[in-house]
């Protein structure tokens, strides 16, 4: 009898223990009672009513969870029909996408209520809400530009259009980051396509490097260019410089045989023949040979000179 009721008391405190749960940092708890949620404690010990009474759902919301939609190859290569994660786009193309989502339970009370209600289905319904958005955005655009910049401007999509509609399923979760798994198209036409691809970033290459050299060949323009100015202007400045300077002196001799001609009346007879000497010492110096008609002045002016031309041989 001492046994029984020994055995009893364990097996009544055990029962009463099933009421006190250790909440980790990780996690939070939502406590039902009779099916109310009556608490949701966070890190520490939860003593409450015990089982049968007290229901207990731990919910991890400091763990990402992570789902893969869409293409599988390994279920696609069982799969009759059409696989799962094939989608046709707005040229009539198929194409074959695969999607990782990671996701976290939001940690407000109403989305710790909505992730224990709906646990069962959140993997299902993100899972159809995702490929919604990437039917859509494959529907709008050709194949070659789905395969070109899909890895980079399909997440981006999934990630604003799933935010949209998510909180409308009160799942209890957010998405955190969406990555590009898988994206070909079907294997019967991958060669073709890779074909295409080829000569594309083979066009894309060309193009490149046209621009690169139309670049270089602006650059050498614009040197050679600011080059031609600078020797332009640095002839400019000199021919500038050297009439200021003949007219300075062509002004000095104009004063000087003007102050000497009011008192010697041949001056300008003796500034012709030394202009004469300078003209005759220079076509000869270039081989020709002038020989001067008139070697006289008349009546104080000066009359017309004329050159013999070098007569030929």
């Amino acid at each position: 009898m001492f046994r029984l009721r020994y055995l009893l008391v364990i097996v009544l405190a055990a029962y009463l223990l099933t009421g006190v749960a250790q909440v980790s940092p990780e996690e939070r708890v939502i406590v039902r009672r009779f099916g109310k949620v009556v608490a949701r404690p966070g890190p520490g010990l939860w003593i409450g009513l015990p089982w049968g009474m007290d229901r207990i759902d731990r919910v991890p919301v400091r763990t990402a969870l992570q789902l893969t939609v869409g293409y599988d190859p390994q279920i696609a290569s069982d799969a009759a029909g059409t696989p799962p994660g094939q989608f046709l786009t707005g040229d009539q193309n198929l194409v074959n996408v695969q999607l990782v989502l990671d996701y976290a339970i939001g940690e407000t009370d109403a989305d710790l209520d909505d992730f224990v209600n709906h646990r069962d289905r959140v993997d299902a319904t993100l899972s159809r809400i995702t490929e919604a958005a990437v039917a859509e955005w494959a529907a709008g655009r050709g194949v070659d530009r789905v395969l070109i910049t899909g890895n980079a401007a399909l997440p981006a999509w999934v990630m604003a259009r799933v935010g949209e509609r998510l909180p409308a399923y009160r799942l209890g979760v957010r998405l955190q980051r969406v990555s590009v798994g898988y994206l070909a198209p079907p294997e019967e036409v991958r060669a073709a396509f890779e074909a295409v691809t080829q000569a594309q970033t083979g066009i894309r290459t060309r193009e490149f490097q046209a621009l690169q050299e139309k670049e270089q060949r602006e650059r050498q323009s614009d040197a050679l260019r600011y080059k031609l100015e600078q020797e332009s202007e640095e002839f400019r400045e000199t021919q500038l410089r050297q009439a200021r300077a003949e007219a300075a002196a062509f002004l000095d001799e104009l004063m000087a045989y003007r102050e000497v001609s009011r008192d010697n009346p041949d001056s300008l007879a003796f500034i012709w023949w030394a202009e004469m000497s300078k003209a005759l010492e220079s076509l000869e110096a270039r081989g020709g040979k002038v020989r001067p008609l008139d070697q006289h002045l008349q009546n104080g002016e000066l009359n017309l000179t004329e050159f013999i031309p070098i007569p030929k041989r």
